[in-house]
C-alpha cells in the first residue's frame, strides 16, 4: 500500500478555490447599501456576521484552508482592481458568457497604479482573527495578467495608454503594486495567497471575447499566422507580468494560482485545452500549485500536465461548482489516476473546478448542494490519499 505525504500546508489533498454562495440576507444588505438605505458600517456588520458563520462551516466540513467566501466582493476580480491606487470603477463594458452578458462594470486607469493601503489587507485580518488554531486563512485575488487584460479591453485601452506610454512601464508599476499588496498581506500574517487567472483560458479559446483593441484574436479578418503570433505575445506578456509581481516574495509564502474558463451564474466564457498555454504556464510560472478546471471536456485532456515542473502540485478541479448534481465517485477516482500518468499521484490534490460564486449572483445550486460537493471532494481525497 502506497503511503502519501500528509499535507500540512496549501494545497491540501482536499481543497477549495475560494468563493461561496452569498446568503439571501447578505445579498439584500448589499442591495440596500447600493440604494443608500444603509451605511457602509451597517453593511460591514452584516458581512462580518456571515463571514464568521462561513469560516466555522468550512472548518466543520474539514477544510484546512478557509476564505471569507469573497462575501465583501461583487466580482472575483474587479473589487481587487478598484482597491488599487490609480484604478477607478466604471459602469461600462461587461463580459460575454455562454448565452448571457454580465453586468456592465469594469476597471479603468485614472492615474499611475500602486498598491498601498489595499482594503483586502484588512479583509484578510478579519479572517485571520476568526479562524481556529491550526486552520489556514487563504487570501485570493486576481493575477496581474488579469489586470492587464482588463486595462487593454476596448473600452479601457485609451485611458491606459494616456497614463502609460509604454507597456514596460505599465507592467513594472503593476508588478510593484502587487508586490506591495503581497508584502502587506504577509506582514498581516498571510502565508498562502492564490492568484486567480482566466487569461490563459482566454488564450486557448478559438473565439474568445474580444481580448482588446491591442490584442485581437476573434476577428475573421486575422490570418492564423497572425493569431499564433498574437497568442505567443500574450503568453509572454502574462507570464512576465505574473512572475515579476512575485519577485522578492518571502520564501515561506505559499503562492498558488487558479485557472479556469469563466464562471458566472453557472455559465462559462471560453473553451479549449491547456495544450496552447502549458508552456510557459506550467513550466515557467513561479507558483507552488495550480488549481485547474477539469470538470468538463471544455478543459481538454490531462496530457499538458506533463509540462508541470517537478516541484509543483496540481489541484484537479474535477467536481463542478456550476450545478448541484453530485459526480460519480468512481469516475472521479478513475480520472485522478488518469492525471497521475502525467503528474505523480503524490503531487496531486482535489477540489471543485472553481468557486461557487465568482460574482455575487452565484451559481445555480443550493447552499446544501454546495457543501455536499465539498464533502464529496473530501471523501474521495481521503480514499485516494488516505
Amino acid at each position: 500500500m502506497t503511503t502519501f505525504t500528509k499535507r500540512t500546508r496549501s494545497p491540501f489533498r482536499y481543497d477549495v478555490v475560494g468563493s461561496y454562495l452569498r446568503p439571501k440576507e447578505l445579498k439584500a444588505a448589499r442591495a440596500k447599501f447600493a440604494e443608500g438605505e444603509i451605511t457602509q458600517a451597517e453593511l460591514k456588520d452584516v458581512e462580518d456576521k456571515f463571514i464568521i458563520k462561513l469560516i466555522k462551516k468550512q472548518e466543520e466540513v474539514g477544510l484546512k484552508a478557509v476564505t471569507d467566501g469573497e462575501f465583501r466582493r461583487s466580482w472575483w476580480h474587479l473589487d481587487f482592481f478598484w482597491g488599487l491606487n490609480g484604478v477607478e470603477k466604471v459602469n461600462d463594458g461587461g463580459y460575454q458568457f455562454h448565452g448571457v452578458y454580465t453586468r456592465a462594470e469594469t476597471a479603468r486607469l485614472s492615474g499611475p497604479v500602486s498598491g498601498e493601503n489595499h482594503p483586502f489587507v484588512e479583509d484578510f485580518k478579519f479572517v485571520r482573527d476568526h479562524v481556529s488554531e491550526g486552520i489556514e486563512a487563504k487570501q485570493t485575488f486576481p493575477a496581474p495578467a488579469q489586470l492587464l487584460a482588463e486595462l487593454y479591453r476596448p473600452e479601457n485601452i485609451e485611458a491606459t495608454q494616456a497614463v502609460y506610454s509604454s507597456e514596460e512601464a505599465l507592467v513594472n508599476d503593476v508588478a510593484k503594486a502587487y508586490q506591495q499588496v503581497i508584502r502587506d498581506l504577509y506582514d498581516a500574517g498571510a502565508r498562502t495567497i492564490q492568484l486567480d487567472d482566466c487569461t490563459w483560458g482566454m488564450i486557448v479559446s478559438e473565439n474568445p471575447e474580444g481580448v482588446s483593441t491591442k490584442f485581437q484574436l476573434n476577428s475573421d479578418n486575422i490570418e492564423e499566422r497572425e493569431k499564433a503570433e498574437t497568442r505567443q505575445k500574450l503568453k509572454e506578456l502574462y507570464i512576465t507580468a505574473n512572475n515579476k509581481a512575485l519577485e522578492g516574495a518571502p520564501e515561506d509564502l505559499v503562492i498558488n494560482t487558479h485557472v479556469c474558463r469563466g464562471n458566472y451564474n453557472s455559465t462559462w466564457a471560453t473553451e479549449g485545452g491547456y495544450n496552447e498555454v502549458a508552456q510557459p504556464l506550467f513550466d515557467r510560472g513561479n507558483y507552488d500549485a495550480y488549481f485547474l478546471e477539469y470538470d468538463t471536456d471544455r478543459a481538454g485532456g490531462f496530457e499538458p500536465l506533463q509540462y508541470v515542473s517537478d516541484d509543483k502540485y496540481v489541484v484537479l478541479g474535477l467536481v463542478t461548482s456550476k450545478d448541484g448534481e453530485l459526480e460519480d465517485r468512481e469516475t472521479l477516482i478513475k480520472r485522478i489516476h488518469q492525471a497521475a500518468e502525467f503528474v505523480p499521484l503524490e503531487r496531486l490534490c482535489l477540489s471543485p473546478q472553481c468557486g461557487f460564486a465568482s460574482t455575487e449572483e452565484g451559481n445555480i445550486l443550493t447552499e446544501e448542494q454546495q457543501w455536499d460537493k465539498i464533502r464529496l471532494v473530501q471523501s474521495v481525497a481521503e480514499e485516494v490519499w488516505g
